[in-house]
């Protein structure tokens, strides 16, 4: 066997095991989907159905007007403020660490990768507490700051490698070329940190997206929970679970995530080539 066939041998093996990987990553997701189509009597059979084929609606009307409408209000609303105050403070933060050298720099960033150290579910009591003392339990506000203490950490150790990767000289070339210097860091160097600011938006949106414990904790009414909690009023221990139901609450909760990221896709891709100096 020659360099060329073994070339091709090889490329063929890593195309097949990308094939597998993206069928397992896949299947569950499909399999979700195709659950929530089937009716309840033809999830609970012992045959299992590998496709919609007795097609019915009836579970996304149920989980829809089982209070799915007020959970997407309150978690949209944590999760815009959470990832719009997250990108805020660590876009500043990661500028500041970066750009410019000042007392106690190195002690910052050493306290930002040692606080993501510490989990978070040691800290439910003691939030509980203050949040609880701010009359902040069951509130978008007391969530969401819970949410923006533990996306800051990984934010800004994020848009700091961003920064840090964008050369101060471009700055200084736009600045030659007759820019000041606020014009020349939003013409070059912000819409080069577009793909950072994209990537953590992504973790802080997910974060807040997905979290269960602490809004499990802190939105204890019906009428201020999140999807994660308001999806674990179908799963009872008291009777059968609707599993058809539930599937179908998971395909209507992925559905703002998928959109997400159909917004985002192309404002990361776009970051990459906007921004330069002249030659």
């Amino acid at each position: 066997m020659n360099a060329r066939t073994r070339h091709r041998v090889g490329r063929i093996a890593l195309n097949l095991a990308a094939i597998v990987v993206f069928a397992f990553s896949v299947f569950p997701v499909y399999w979700m989907v195709n659950t929530a189509f089937l009716p309840g009597s033809a999830v609970k059979s012992e045959t299992p159905h590998f496709w919609p084929d007795q097609f019915t609606l009836k579970s996304f009307a149920g989980a829809w007007n089982d209070g799915f409408l007020p959970a997407l209000g309150v978690s949209l609303g944590v999760t815009v403020l959470t990832v719009v105050v997250a990108l805020l403070f660590a876009f500043l933060a990661s500028i500041a660490v970066t750009r410019y050298r000042f007392r106690s720099r190195k002690t910052f960033i050493v306290a930002i990768l040692v606080i993501q150290m510490i989990p978070a579910e040691a800290m439910i009591i003691s939030t509980f507490r203050v949040l609880d003392g701010w009359h902040l339990l069951n509130t978008i506000i007391g969530l969401s700051a819970v949410y923006i203490a533990m996306v800051l950490p990984f934010t800004i150790w994020t848009l700091r490698g961003f920064v840090n990767g964008v050369p101060a000289e471009l700055e200084e070339a736009a600045m030659i070329d007759g820019c000041s210097r606020n014009q020349a860091f939003w013409r070059v160097t912000f819409p080069l940190l577009a793909p950072g600011l994209v990537a953590t938006g992504i973790f802080a949106f997910i974060q807040a997206w997905n979290e269960f414990v602490f809004a499990l904790v802190i939105m204890t009414r019906p009428e201020s929970q999140t999807l994660p909690i308001w999806l674990r009023a179908f799963v009872q221990a008291t009777k059968a679970t609707d599993w058809a139901v539930v599937m179908a609450g998971s395909t209507l909760m992925a559905i703002p995530v998928i959109v997400f990221f159909l917004i985002v896709q192309g404002k990361m891709t776009g970051g990459l080539v906007s921004g330069a100096v002249k030659g």
